[in-house]
């Protein structure tokens, strides 16, 4: 199984600046564990990076319980539906949809069965790597509702980031990889 440590340093010379906040996994944030290591295992996910997904999963069981893995993975999937339908919402010109009812079954985001702040930030990480500004909005502000600081939000997004660049990277160098052979 590739460590987080031997995927870091598989990482190109140009993808230094992520090799570099890749560390954020390590050296903390205002993100406690659970929530940290949910937004981690989400959003690693929502990359959809086989090698990513394994490393963090990985990664991810020496600090989660086997019932926040799957709820981090229970964001992931709800979002990825969730996300398209609601970015659609907010895109399409006709706003006569935003009136509709969405009919998509969501039971998870009510029994997931972990903190709901941590879920609330992972939904928002996952929301963020797949483009719903609409399910941003949605998140965002249920979690200032919820007490959670701007900071811990931006932490959740900032993970999100460094792990959609890792992921894009791996894909990229994959992809030159084959076209060298």
């Amino acid at each position: 199984m590739t460590t987080l440590e031997q995927l870091r340093e598989r990482l190109p010379a140009s993808a230094k600046d992520i090799k570099l906040n890749l560390s954020v996994l390590e050296r903390g944030t205002k993100l406690d564990r659970l929530q940290l290591w949910g937004t981690a295992v989400a959003t690693a996910l929502a990359t959809r990076n086989a090698e990513l997904v394994r490393t963090i999963v990985h990664e991810a069981r020496a600090h989660l319980t086997a019932q926040e893995l799957e709820a981090a993975r229970t964001a992931a999937a709800i979002m990825a539906m969730n996300n398209v339908y609601y970015r659609f919402v907010h895109l399409v010109s006709d706003t006569e949809y935003d009136k509709l009812p969405a009919r998509l079954r969501m039971q998870g985001i009510a029994t997931h069965g972990v903190d709901p702040v941590a879920f609330e930030l992972w939904s928002l990480a996952v929301s963020a790597v797949n483009g719903c500004g609409k399910c941003i909005d949605s998140h965002e502000r249920v979690l200032r509702e919820k007490g959670a600081s701007r900071e811990h939000v931006q932490d959740a997004v900032r993970v999100a980031a460094v792990l959609a660049a890792t992921a894009a990277v791996l894909d990229a160098e994959a992809a030159l990889a084959g076209a060298s052979a």
